[in-house]
């Protein structure tokens, strides 16, 4: 039996459709319920993650000392751009383009993501421009001031991302971990989210290719096809949304051991056209494959399942402020990826705006402010020469699933009061 995306898309309209998000299908799943095409129409889905490959495309005008023919060096708060394609000779215009794993040439751990999330609150961005004729210039800006502003993904939503551990007897730098990543397998870190993400739901693109809607940090956009590194059995997408109607706190950045990252978030719609889409989508965590690979080496160990990641654990950091000794020095208020820890008037104070739920204060802070259950991976590794069954403690996840659920929960209401049409 297969439908229509215009049946499913009718009975929208018609206010008769029935739509779930993936989490909720899921959990009926769990506690034994059969879930077949007439029980629903629409599953929506969603992750936030940190997400490579995301870069922000923009073109707006300048206020210059005087006329210049070209830009030829951009900094915005000290980020680099690159500089066209446009010349945009003599016309005062900059087409530009930055990309989201971008440093501060000011601050070391301020990124292109932090850049981003700024823009879209409305603060004002520092513009230096270096010209043709090495003239130098500074102006102020705010995302207003610009009329162009896409931010675009060449990989973004991987059906299943890998868990990291490192097995080597040295510790790590990485993008993988916020801090150095400690060695001989005693701790691992993860992303995906699992059950809920779009791709998992739709893992043969029967109903995502290019033209389908998104909402990219609660912005509507869209799919432009693939994306880079695609594969059958990994497939991710790319796609763009205008950075105007984004919600800064389903973006940012966040602060690893080998520089800043770029968050990025977003929400599908799955019209459930067949059987397999339905399968699919009916799949929990505990039956989704999670690789686990060799930070040192970025090669496959093992696999565990993201049932280890995200069942019978906490999705939000508990905050027990009472609770702190006033350590000389707060290892969480130094080693939070976000900044979201800090004291104020001797006080611990954590900005749940901010928070990632990602988990690593709990690991680190002895005194039990934060705490949080992260799971543990567990599955057989070939680390050195033989394959040992091991059971590693998750100490940080790249991955926020307490807000990809809501994001979920509000792409269904949009669905259901149409105020979100699926193509």
């Amino acid at each position: 039996m297969k439908r229509s995306v215009e049946e499913i898309c009718s009975k929208i309209n018609k206010g008769k459709a029935v739509v779930m998000t993936a989490g909720e299908v899921c959990q009926l799943i769990r506690e034994g319920e059969n879930i077949g095409l007439e029980d629903v129409d629409v599953v929506t889905t969603a992750t936030r993650a940190i997400m490579s490959g995301t870069y922000a495309v923009m073109s707006f005008p300048i206020e210059a000392s005087r006329q210049f023919t070209r830009a030829k060096k951009i900094f915005l708060n000290g980020v680099p751009a690159f500089v066209g394609p446009c010349p945009n000779e003599k016309l005062g215009i900059l087409d530009l383009m930055v990309f989201g794993t971008s440093h501060s040439n000011l601050q070391p751990d301020y990124g292109a993501g932090h850049l981003f999330r700024d823009m879209v609150q409305q603060k004002e961005i520092e513009v230096s421009v270096i010209t043709d004729d090495n003239d130098s210039f500074t102006s102020a800006i705010t995302l207003n001031d610009i009329p162009f502003a896409r931010l675009f993904g060449t990989r973004h939503c991987f059906m299943n991302y890998s868990a990291f551990v490192n097995c080597s007897s040295k510790e790590v730098n990485t993008i993988f971990h916020a801090k150095s990543f400690s060695p001989d397998l005693s701790e691992a870190t993860v992303s995906g989210c699992g059950e809920i993400n779009p791709l998992k739901n739709d893992p043969l693109l029967e109903t995502i290719g290019m033209g389908t809607p998104v909402l990219m940090n609660g912005s509507e956009g869209f799919v432009i096809g693939n994306g880079t590194r695609s594969s059958a059995t990994r497939p991710n997408l790319s796609g763009f949304a205008d950075m105007h109607g984004m919600d800064p706190q389903l973006m940012g950045g966040f602060i690893t051991s080998a520089g800043p990252e770029c968050i990025v978030s977003w929400a599908v719609a799955i019209p459930v056209i067949s059987q397999d889409v339905l399968d699919a989508i009916k799949t929990p965590d505990s039956r989704i494959s999670l690789p686990v690979m060799d930070v040192d080496t970025r090669k496959p160990i093992g696999e565990a399942n993201y049932g280890d990641v995200w069942q019978d654990v906490d999705l939000e950091v508990t905050f027990n402020p009472s609770a702190c000794n006033y350590c000389p020095i707060c290892e969480a208020v130094n080693k939070c990826p976000m900044d979201a820890i800090y004291r104020n008037n001797g006080k611990i104070i954590l900005d749940r705006q901010l928070c990632f739920n990602c988990g690593l204060c709990s690991t680190i802070c002895p005194s039990g402010v934060f705490i949080a259950r992260l799971g543990i991976i567990k599955t057989y590794m070939k680390c050195y020469e033989e394959e040992i069954y091991r059971e590693v403690p998750i100490v940080l996840r790249q991955s926020d699933k307490k807000r990809a659920l809501k994001m979920a929960e509000e792409l269904k209401r949009k669905i259901i009061e149409g105020q979100f049409k699926i193509k």
